[in-house]
């Protein structure tokens, strides 16, 4: 939907009027609030901006893939009935009018309660629902929202139902329309805490999305929105802020603080810049990080221009943590300035859900398990990732199998369809399951917990024997002739099992008798030694992609397409299409473990 200057105009007034206006009315200041004189102590004044990110959907402390409560080896908690706990907490400690609650994005897509509400039974559709996350956020009382990559992935017109719904902003001061090159959101929001001195604090929250989400969502936004650098639009908004007279700056950035970026050249701006923000953009005092869904409960950027420290603080993802920075002022020159300011993160596994948001989103959880439990097909047999850390089983090729004809499919009739279309999986859990006969989407789904989408990149031969070396360092060396203990077997220097990738389309063996880097053997593409310099297409996950585990080459080979379908729903979608799954389709043994030449299964 284009944004017209009118439509502009009237959003940034709301927003900059102050979206949020914390207490009661200020009573007049005293002669002793308008000014201390010699010896009087100078007025000060606290406050505290919470802050969450990458809740992906996540309301409940519930797994919908394994549909039970949950859990991980570190016992964390998932969902805003937790997070709601922790916030009345802060709001009870501090005073709710001292107290502010943003987000830093990535809201509406992860679990299969959001994908819900976007696709089986869409907010989009005539007198449609509310979308449950806008529910939660509008019931704990969200001040303000930054734009995540995942808003986009169900399309703009799903984006644009959930602001309406969303009784804060949704904040995005580099999401411009294409056309106008004018911020297609608000840009930022004005909020005004009101202090006992009389003197109300102005805090500014500018919302920064990531540019990525060219790439990533490129067939939702091409010719709508452009996404420029982080640091360019924080450059022209902060001084704007500044000069409307907030005393306080606070950036919501959808982007991690390493400085660096998952698609190489690509692009020309920086995925992952909240910490260049800091640096280079002076007049901010905080940042809100999100999108690399990592936990730094406090860290400090110095920015080069004024020497002045920025506090980042990026909470876990799906509601795991909560972010406080708190803030000390001191009214100076008639004006209020941050004497101090510092973070820390809440772990929401110390609190129990909060029942005003279990019993708001109750039926809509009882929907969402019951549609997890749907059956959307038949298997001819029963398949098991038990053996797959080490053996080439059916499971593997059947995600493998999905992920290659999505590729092929999508790059039909191109510049790159005759070549080979190649596929790499990890056993992300040695208890998934495909049981013989019915098969539910509780079923389908686990075999792909993480919210990773499909991408396809071009590769030599060359590079796929570099890429299976590195992988095969999973196995411990094991010499030949004695027993193999498969539960001593995997995960050499504590690499994890996602680490681990199989690539179907080709056949090799592993000879673990041999040290890494040399494992590899008989590599072989339709019956003949893989050519070196021969090219191929490599249907890959997004996290590997873009240089999770570290692969060799990967990250840096050319992006052929990419989607952002989550590859567990393409699954899911395959089944349903398909009705029956029969391993004889697409089972086969592409690779062995061997020990000098003997297959050791």
């Amino acid at each position: 939907m284009p944004l017209n200057r009118r439509t502009f105009l009237e959003r940034s007034a709301a927003a900059g009027a102050g979206v949020a206006i914390a207490g009661a009315a200020a009573a007049p200041a005293t002669a002793q609030e308008r000014g201390h004189g010699q010896g009087r102590p100078p007025k000060r004044y606290s406050f505290t901006v919470m802050g969450t990110t990458d809740l992906h959907g996540n309301v409940f402390n519930w797994d919908y893939f394994t549909d039970r409560e949950f859990d991980d080896k570190a016992h964390n908690d998932v969902g805003l009935a937790k997070i709601s706990t922790l916030v009345e907490k802060i709001r009870k400690d501090k005073g709710r009018r001292n107290t502010l609650l943003i987000d830093a994005g990535d809201t509406i897509q992860g679990t299969q309660l959001s994908y819900y509400y976007a696709k089986v039974d869409p907010i989009t559709a005539k007198r449609g629902p509310v979308h449950p996350m806008a529910q939660a956020m509008n019931a704990i009382g969200y001040d303000a929202a930054a734009l995540g990559n995942h808003e986009f992935n169900y399309g703009i017109p799903v984006l644009r139902k959930f602001e309406e719904q969303c009784d804060f902003p949704l904040l995005g001061a580099n999401a411009l329309d294409a056309k106008t090159l004018r911020p297609a959101f608000a840009p930022y929001s004005v909020h005004r805490l009101r202090t006992p001195c009389g003197r109300d604090v102005k805090v500014a929250v500018l919302g920064l999305t990531n540019p990525g989400i060219a790439i990533w969502d490129k067939a939702n936004v091409q010719g709508k929105m452009v996404f420029p650098g982080l640091e360019e639009q924080a450059a022209k908004w902060v001084p704007k802020l500044r000069s409307m007279g907030a005393d306080v700056v606070i950036v919501s950035a959808h982007s991690g603080s390493s400085g660096t970026s998952s698609y190489g050249d690509q692009l020309p701006y920086i995925e992952n810049a909240a910490g260049l923000v800091a640096e280079q953009v002076p007049g901010i005092d905080a940042i809100l990080v999100g999108h690399a869904h990592t936990e730094i409960a406090e860290y400090f950027v110095t920015n080069k221009e004024t020497g002045k420290q920025v506090v980042l603080s990026e909470p876990l993802k799906w509601g795991q943590r909560l972010t406080l920075f708190d803030f000390d002022l001191v009214w100076s020159k008639g004006r209020w300035t941050v004497e101090k300011a510092g973070a820390q993160v809440l772990n929401s596994n110390t609190v129990a859900e909060d029942q005003k948001i279990t019993r708001l989103l109750g039926d809509e959880h009882k929907k969402v398990v019951a549609y997890v439990n749907q059956v959307i097909g038949t298997s001819t047999a029963a398949m098991s990732t038990a053996a797959a850390p080490w053996q080439d089983e059916p499971i593997i090729d059947l995600i493998n199998h999905v992920q290659a004809e999505t590729v092929k499919a999508a790059l039909a009739g191109g510049q790159y369809a005759a070549l080979p279309v190649l596929s790499q999986a990890s056993c992300f859990s040695r208890t998934a399951a495909i049981p013989s006969g019915r098969v539910t989407i509780k079923d389908a789904a686990g075999l792909y917990p993480f919210e990773n989408t499909l991408e396809a990149r071009l590769v030599t031969g060359a590079q796929l024997a570099a890429y299976l070396e590195f992988s095969a360092k999973y196995y411990v060396q094991t010499p030949a002739g004695g027993p193999v203990d498969t539960s001593k077997l995997t995960n050499a220097d504590n690499i994890p099992d996602y680490n681990y990738d199989a690539i179907s389309g080709l056949t090799y063996e592993i000879d673990i008798a041999r040290p890494a880097g040399s494992r590899i053997v008989k590599l072989s593409f339709d019956g003949k030694p893989v050519d070196p310099a021969a090219q191929f297409v490599l249907a890959v996950n997004n996290y590997r992609a873009s240089g999770g585990g570290n692969f060799p080459h990967i990250a840096a080979a050319q992006q052929l397409w990419a989607n952002s379908e989550e590859i567990r729903n393409t699954i899911i979608g395959w089944v349903q299409k398909k009705g029956t799954v029969d391993p004889a389709e697409f089972a086969s043994v592409g690779w062995k473990l061997t020990r000098d030449g003997t297959p050791v299964f």
